[in-house]
Order: structure tokens, then C-alpha cells, then sequence
């Protein structure tokens, strides 16, 4: 199987820190089920580690992650059963898949630290999100484009609105407009901006390794209890609604639009 997210644990990267790096450049670093069930799998390998103090969440290639990958058919539930039978189950199956793996990351013991300098997309959203501590280089850039194309940014709220202020989450999901990472520093969708993410990462590794195990866990337990509470009230409402919104017609035309460079049936000007 191809090596879609590569691991490096203490002994390669001479911490207390396992390194995750989404190496999947071709199609943008895109949450395959492949992908997903790597990072599924290096995020348990850390948490059995006890050497292992924190996670490193990184990326080869100028994008962090570009969201689903859109080119699979039902692969999300080919794991767990038979496939889906419709488009919307398959959308459902997509969806609950992109929510588990940003619950793993929540739930792990283990502190993650997301390390960014690339682009950053509708499903990497949710990845951002559920880190505890991210840091952006200069190279970085977020969009919530999602409006435009006719569907929402659903399941990522589930990491993204505890996160950003209320005001900064409604400009940049209504209006999809390009931010940097100053901004998302800003609004609290990051905690750094930084010029150099190799030095700020270490001096994070360094500053956590400090930390004992048990101590770290309950530590980062007190600051995700209110988030999983909400993925437990709100998951599998939020899967559904994205579905809806993917199989429906308004979004075929959106994303037809897209792949063909126009302007969808509805947009009101041509910088829409």
C-alpha cells in the first residue's frame, strides 16, 4: 500500500514527538479513505508509544489539505461493510469518516500540534481545527469556499466554530474570501503566525516534552471537553446535513461550475 502519511517517531526525530506528514501532493494532500486510515493509524502508534509526549501534524507539498477526495466512489464505507447504495449514503458515509478522523485528533491523550505552510481547504479546515495548537507560516492561506459552490462548511464547524470569534466564523464562511495566516491568528483559528514554522514547532516540542504524560492528558482534557460534547450532540446531525446539501442539485451545478471555469446559475457578478 502506498505510503500516504508518513510517520516518524521519537527515535527518528530525536524528541518526544511522532511526526505525521500528509505526503500525498498530487491531489493536494485530499482525505482519501487511504489517508485517513494512515492518519487513523500514526495517531494510535503515538498514543502506544510511551515515549511519545505530543504529535506533529505536518504536510509535504505547498498544500496542507484540500478536503475530501471527491474522486472516491463509496470508498469511505468500503472499510466497514458493503457500499452504500445511493449518493447520499455515500456522501453520509464520506462525511461520518472526515468526523471520525477529527475526533481521533480531539480525543487523542496526546497534545497535536499542527504544523502549516501551504494551503488550507474545506476539509483541512477541520483538521486545523482540531489541533491544539497550529502554526502557520508565510506560505499559508484559508478559504471557506463552500457557499460558492452550493453546499456549507457543516462538519468542520464542529472543530472550527469553539475555535474562531462568531463574527470572524460568519464573514469567512458567507463571503469565501482568501485569508493569511496573520488573519487566522487573529480570529483564532490558529495560534501563531510565525516567519519560520520549523523553529516555532521546536520550541513547542520543546516546551511540552517538559510535561509528563498523565499531566499533559488531563491538561488537554479540560480544553476539549465542551468540543467533544458537541460532536457527541451534533455529529451525526451535521453528516446528514452535509449529504443533503452535497447531493443536491443546487451543488451539482456548483461544483459543474467549478470544474468547467464559469459562473454558476446564481452568481450575481463575475468575481463571484
Amino acid at each position: 500500500m502506498e505510503t500516504l502519511v508518513e510517520y516518524a517517531g521519537p527515535a527518528d526525530s530525536g524528541g518526544p514527538v511522532a511526526r505525521l506528514t500528509l505526503n500525498s501532493p498530487h491531489n493536494r494532500n485530499a482525505l482519501s479513505s487511504a489517508l485517513v486510515g494512515q492518519l487513523h493509524q500514526g495517531l494510535r502508534d503515538a498514543a502506544a508509544d510511551p515515549a511519545v509526549r505530543l504529535v506533529v501534524l505536518g504536510h509535504a507539498g505547498g498544500t496542507f489539505c484540500a478536503g475530501a477526495d471527491l474522486s472516491e466512489a463509496g470508498g469511505a464505507a468500503g472499510r466497514s461493510g458493503s457500499p452504500p447504495t445511493s449518493p447520499y449514503d455515500m456522501a453520509v458515509a464520506r462525511a461520518r469518516e472526515m468526523t471520525a478522523v477529527m475526533r481521533a485528533i480531539v480525543s487523542s491523550p496526546l497534545p497535536v500540534i499542527g504544523a502549516i505552510d501551504g494551503h488550507v481547504r474545506a476539509g483541512g479546515f477541520g483538521l486545523v481545527g482540531a489541533c491544539d495548537i497550529v502554526v502557520a507560516g508565510p506560505r499559508s492561506t484559508f478559504a471557506l469556499t463552500e457557499a460558492r459552490i452550493g453546499v456549507a462548511p457543516a462538519i468542520i464547524s464542529l472543530t472550527l466554530l469553539p475555535k474562531m470569534s462568531a463574527r470572524a466564523a460568519a464573514r469567512y464562511y458567507l463571503t469565501g474570501t482568501t485569508f493569511h495566516a496573520a488573519e487566522a491568528a487573529e480570529i483564532g483559528l490558529v495560534t501563531m503566525a510565525v516567519d519560520d514554522v520549523d523553529a516555532a514547532v521546536a520550541g513547542l516540542v520543546a516546551d511540552i516534552g517538559r510535561g509528563s504524560p498523565q499531566g499533559l492528558a488531563a491538561s488537554k482534557a479540560l480544553t476539549t471537553a465542551a468540543v467533544l460534547e458537541g460532536f457527541d450532540r451534533d455529529a451525526d446531525r451535521l453528516s446528514e446535513e452535509s449529504a443533503r446539501l452535497f447531493v443536491s442539485a443546487e451543488a451539482r451545478e456548483g461544483m459543474l461550475a467549478f470544474l468547467q471555469k464559469r459562473q454558476p446559475s446564481w452568481a450575481s457578478s463575475p468575481d463571484v
